[in-house]
């Protein structure tokens, strides 16, 4: 990996362990599905933006159905699970079960595009499982199912990124990752717009809820997603989903610092037991 690679996954990690920060603050304000939404959305904006700046044409009609299934399964899901699990847990929790998309994609690789699945990597895929089964036991749910569902959300999460990255691989190979980025986040955004009629904030959002959606669209959706992409298409979707593993460092960091989330013991330990499965699924 080039020194440019490596650079911009710590930047990437350092953008999307605040990402679930912003949908801490954000869903149980204006709801998960607006968050989730005008993420995309605003991102999707920008981009198309800085495209019309640029004088670029991004292929929206050309690649329309790939861009959608892309920004669907990449983006829209994932990102509805995650603002749907942010109003139950911490979002030191949540960052530290994302940390599971490369053990998933090492596992989607191997059924969808003939890469290898060793022993070594299913144990691997274990010891993040029972890394899960740690952070879990050290949260305070009480008896209400929706805890559960929290978490069954955050590793459902995960998996959708494997598969979009699984997608990006087999039917957007020869699209610039700009060019994905804008079409992805715009028409995933759009498709998730409807939804907003029975499922709309109650009341318009402050100036400060505004400030936090623009802010978290442009840098985390974005911004990101141009990062994201790029690295994509230059190392593959395995190696750019070990991403996760910068994580949690950043995500602990920020929860504890700007939100006073605790950081305990269950969730280091849980944190090292994914990683390492992580590492494991994902070296040589």
């Amino acid at each position: 990996m080039s020194l440019r690679d490596g650079a911009e996954l710590v930047l990437l990690a350092a953008i999307w362990g605040a990402s679930f920060l912003f949908m801490r603050i954000l869903a149980p304000v204006i709801g998960p599905l607006a968050t989730a939404d005008l993420r995309m959305l605003i991102g999707g904006l920008f981009l198309g933006a800085v495209f019309l700046v640029l004088k670029l044409h991004p292929g929206l009609k050309k690649n329309f159905r790939i861009f959608l299934v892309i920004g669907l399964v990449n983006s829209a899901l994932p990102f509805l699970l995650y603002s749907l699990a942010a109003l139950v847990l911490p979002a030191s929790v949540e960052v530290v079960l994302n940390a599971l998309s490369p053990a998933f994609g090492a596992l989607a690789g191997a059924l969808f595009l003939g890469e290898s699945f060793t022993l070594k990597k299913a144990g691997g895929l274990a010891l993040g499982f029972a890394g899960v089964v740690v952070v879990a036991g050290g949260l305070d749910l009480g008896t209400s199912a929706w805890g559960s569902a929290a978490l069954g959300a955050c590793i459902l999460a995960p998996a959708s990124y494997a598969a979009g990255g699984v997608l990006v691989k087999r039917l957007a190979a020869a699209i610039p990752p700009a060019h994905l980025a804008f079409g992805s986040q715009l028409l995933a955004g759009l498709a998730l717009l409807p939804l907003l009629a029975i499922a709309a904030p109650v009341s318009p959002p402050s100036s400060t809820t505004l400030g936090l959606l623009i802010v978290f669209g442009v840098l985390c959706s974005g911004l990101a997603y141009l990062l994201y992409y790029g690295l994509m298409k230059r190392i593959g979707p395995t190696r750019t989903l070990t991403v996760t593993f910068l994580m949690p460092v950043f995500g602990i960091l920020w929860g504890a610092l700007l939100l006073n989330e605790p950081v305990t013991p269950a969730l280091i330990g849980g944190a090292c037991a994914v990683l390492v499965g992580t590492w494991l699924v994902t070296s040589r």
